[in-house]
This record gives C-alpha cells, structure tokens and sequence, in this order.
C-alpha cells in the first residue's frame, strides 16, 4: 500500500506545552488505525495536529509530499475530513443541510449548491443508511442517527482520508457496532482510509488493520492489534491487571479487566 500522510517528529500542544513528543507515523492507504491509549496521554492531540486544527511545535507533517501547513485549506479539506467527538449544531438546520455543509470545501464563496453537490450529499446519507432521514431535523435525532448524519457530511466531503475522534462515545453498545460496522465497509468497499481514537481496546482489537498505542506524549507500541494488545503493553501503559484472550468468533485479541477487590 501506498503511503498517503506522514508524521514526521512532530512535537506539539497548548501554550507552547508540548503534550506529545517526538511522534513519527506513516499511514497507508486502506488503512483502519486505532489510536489508544490512557486520558491525557496525547490522542485528540495527535489527531488535531493531523487535522490542521493545531498547529505543531515541531516536526511536520505531510499528505501526499506535500507539508500540510503550506496547503491551502481548502485543499486540504477536500481531501481530508474530521470528525470530532462532540459537533455542536446549535440550529434545528434538516439533515441534508447538514449534510450539504460538507460540500462547502467544493464551492466558490457564496456559490449555491448545484445538483451534483445535492446527488453527492444525498450519496453520502445512502452510504451511511441515512437517506430517509434527510428531511429530519438535527435536533431530533437520537445519537446514533445523529453520529451517522455527521460521517454523511464527512464523506460530502469526498475525502481520502477519514479522522475521528471517539465516534462511538456516549453510544450504547448497539450502536457502537452499528457505527464501526459503517466505518468498516466504507473502508472495505470504498478504500477509504480511516484513523480514530478510541477508548474500547476491544473495538479497537475487532476492527483495526493498526493499532497505535499511546503513553504520556509517545507512542509506546505500533502494530497489528495482537502485537500490541498483549497483557504486558497494556498493564504497563495502564496501570491495570489484565488477562488477554482470543475472542472465540473472530480470534482478535479480546482484553478482560481483573478486578483488584476480592
């Protein structure tokens, strides 16, 4: 696989404070990578920094061999999407206006949307199994619907490349599946590249090709998930017991909790 955006010693953080460290990373194309790791240890950093949102300290960072911080944002935007872990919509806007709102990287200032960015949207809530809700108010959702139409507008984006931070956060384990299940046929099937922070290490385990871990500002560990999901990187990292077995279905690495009360 080709590689398609690079992490070259970047160092960055919030008031000149450098939270991560010193981070390398190549990302393939088709790739599905899982960034985990403990609360503070970096994450939504990393992925802010590789989504422009913030700008590193140090290092760079390149799409496609170009240095992400010389490229038009515009650009940019039409190649990459982000989605974040919390997308406040403070307007009852309908479902496929938000949707429509991913189109805006595609369009000259004030250009009014054509057919073609309506039939794309419109593509993007069937590929999310969204469309029958396209005249539905945002604010009427429930948070799985509502977590779908915000991919919808990620992918009227028409990006290469897909960043999330926590999709699956404050969902209940039905439509945990129901959302990662979408991600992954977007990857299989569109050859769509995917990176997201989660917290689930066995979601993480069960739908990622990569998996990076992290601690205190680096990357502690980057592999295949039975590489990095062993019983000794996640006790070290953690600070927890844990016993790793394999899940009987799909033979991934499936982590159990021990408790330390008797």
């Amino acid at each position: 696989m080709d590689t398609i955006f690079k992490i070259n010693h970047i160092s960055a953080g919030y008031r000149r404070q450098a939270i991560i460290k010193d981070i390398s990373l190549e990302i393939k194309k088709g790739d599905f990578i899982g960034i985990i790791g403990p609360n503070g240890s970096g994450k939504t950093t990393l992925l802010r920094s590789m989504s422009r949102v913030l700008l590193p300290l140090k290092g760079n960072i390149m799409l496609e061999g170009k240095d992400i911080s010389g490229t038009n944002l515009k650009e940019f935007c039409q190649r990459v999407a982000f989605v974040a872990q919390d997308t406040a919509i403070n307007f009852p806007f309908s479902v496929l206006e938000v949707v429509l709102m991913g189109r805006i990287p595609h369009l000259k200032r004030l250009q009014a949307e054509s057919k073609k960015d309506i039939a794309i949207a419109e593509n993007a809530l069937i590929m999310t199994d969204s469309l029958y809700l396209k005249e539905k108010s945002i604010d009427e959702m429930s948070s799985g619907e509502r977590q779908r139409v915000i991919i919808a507008k990620a992918l009227a984006q028409e990006p290469i490349l897909l960043f999330l931070d926590e999709p699956t956060s404050h969902l209940d384990i039905g439509h945990q599946i129901q959302i990662l299940d979408l991600l992954k046929r977007l990857n299989r099937k569109n050859n769509l590249t995917i990176v997201m922070v989660l917290h689930d290490l066995n979601l993480a385990s069960e739908y990622c090709n990569r998996i990076v871990l992290f601690n205190e500002g680096r990357i502690f560990k980057e592999g295949l998930p039975r590489e990095v999901l062993t019983y000794q990187n996640i006790e070290a990292v953690y600070k927890t017991v844990v016993v790793v077995n394999d899940n009987p279905i799909s033979s991934k690495p499936y982590v159990v909790l021990v408790s330390k009360e008797k």
